[in-house]
């Protein structure tokens, strides 16, 4: 049992008080009365540990260590025993604890176990001095996303009163937090950028961070730029299906959780993004993991850079060489040393980025569907360069949405494909095996919206429309 646990005992609770304004962490101290059994013979603490563990007598509460030193006998230990043992009454006894203390491996005792403010969790701390709300509200704030030092919370009405005792509580029980903040406006509310208004519950006024992700390193300002940490896993999804040497257009790039570490499997990324703030963060993640001959950083309107991009792609395609990595012992000669990189030299690989690019990335959920248009007629005139006249495919795009809550999912993968296909200009069927379309839903944002990723091929239609 954790003392998250909610069958966690009465006895093994904090002291509640539903009035406290400023977090008072002396008021948790509290001592539970218990038992435990003294073992006065180091070399029988094993024997003993096994016996009581196998009888479950001994008390098992993560985090609190059921093994001490024992007060009362210098040079002694004792295991706590579990709540409903008294050492005063036998009755309350095992038969295994009967038995160790008849064949005096064990001595029981009373045991004043004594808790205070640093046992508890946040949960537990959280749940005593926060009011009792309905039903419908009585989930208990705890909850949370990191960003680097940052923790930001989003606080139902009902708890803003306590946001500070909140904070408070959230700093002391995470190590790796130093500052926490309550979000005041949901993301996009105030700005294009997806950035949003915020208040300091703890720690100081500091939203510089430094972020992990998928092997790549970022540096931003968590208030100028969009970052969700719950969406790692998604991001990797996507750029895995991205093959070496291919061409990717990451329209909406934020910082680069998809450029970046596509960049570094060597596929070569046009990312974008209309934040300044983005931009400058992006660009650094692209010096700062060592993916600029793969990954170029642009700031400017996304309908444009579609365009844009996918004309520069067909006249400005780089070119990247590859040498092998080489060992090269430290005790190698200066002569050995010239040999191996010249070796290296020769084995080298060119590497020639597409004039076409494999895949669209569109990462602004809230309105990206609405830059499908853009999308008219950028492969015009250029019919040859894709099959059935050769081998490749028109372009994968992501894209990223909301969609809202329907009474079933086909209904909502439906709606999905009629708003597709009205910003895009043609018809988009989950049924046409020519655009090889796949609806994954990927998290629920609010009780009655969710976000989904649509991925399909340009409709030919689409592409190679005249102007």
């Amino acid at each position: 049992m954790t003392m998250n646990s909610p069958d966690l005992p009465e006895i093994f609770r904090p002291p509640i008080n539903r009035s406290m304004q400023t977090l008072d962490r002396s008021f948790f101290r509290k001592v539970v009365p218990l038992a435990a059994a003294t073992v006065s013979d180091p070399k029988q603490l094993t024997n003993v540990r096994k016996e009581l563990d196998k009888s479950g007598d001994m008390l098992r509460l993560s985090p609190i260590r059921p093994l001490r030193d024992d007060e009362s006998t210098p040079g002694a230990k004792c295991f706590i025993l579990r709540a409903g043992i008294n050492a005063n009454e036998p009755a309350t006894w095992s038969p295994t604890v009967s038995r160790l203390v008849e064949v005096n491996l064990a001595r029981i005792r009373p045991y004043d176990l004594t808790l205070t403010y640093d046992d508890w969790t946040m949960h537990n701390i959280l749940e005593a001095i926060l009011p009792e709300m309905e039903d419908d509200e009585k989930e208990t704030p705890a909850g949370f996303a990191q960003v680097g030092h940052v923790a930001h919370v989003n606080l139902r009405t009902p708890y803003l009163p306590y946001k500070h005792l909140i904070g408070q509580v959230l700093l002391d029980k995470n190590p790796t937090v130093t500052t926490v903040i309550n979000k005041t406006f949901d993301v996009g509310t105030e700005s294009v950028f997806r950035t949003f208004p915020y208040e300091v519950l703890a720690g100081p006024d500091d939203l510089d961070v430094l972020v992990h992700e998928s092997g790549c390193e970022f540096k931003f300002n968590f208030g100028k730029v969009y970052w969700n940490s719950r969406l790692g896993t998604e991001h990797a999804r996507v750029f895995e299906t991205f093959e070496e040497g291919e061409a990717v257009c990451d329209v909406m790039a934020g910082v680069g959780p998809f450029a970046v570490p596509a960049g570094k499997r060597k596929v070569f990324v046009r990312a974008n993004d209309l934040n300044p703030d983005s931009h400058a963060s992006l660009q650094d993640a692209i010096k700062r993991n060592k993916v600029a001959d793969f990954v170029t950083a642009s700031c400017e309107d996304g309908r444009d850079f579609i365009r844009r991009a996918t004309i520069d792609l067909a006249n400005t395609s780089r070119t990247v060489r590859l040498a092998p990595k080489t060992k090269i012992s430290r005790n190698a000669t200066d002569e050995d040393k010239k040999a191996a990189q010249e070796a290296a030299g020769k084995s080298a690989r060119m590497l020639r980025e597409p004039t076409a690019f494999s895949h669209y990335v569109m990462n602004l959920p809230a309105s990206a569907i609405e830059f499908l248009d853009a999308f008219k007629g950028t492969y015009h005139g250029r019919e040859a360069e894709f099959a059935p006249h050769t081998s490749t495919k028109l372009p994968l795009i992501h894209l990223y949405l909301f969609q809202a809550k329907l009474l079933t999912e086909d209904a909502e993968l439906q709606e999905i494909c009629e708003r597709i296909s009205s910003h895009i200009g043609a018809e988009v069927k989950l049924d046409d095996p020519e655009l090889d379309i796949d609806i994954r839903y990927v998290r629920l944002v609010a009780p009655k919206k969710k976000m989904f990723c649509a991925t399909f091929r340009l409709p030919a239609n689409v592409a190679f429309a005249g102007p």
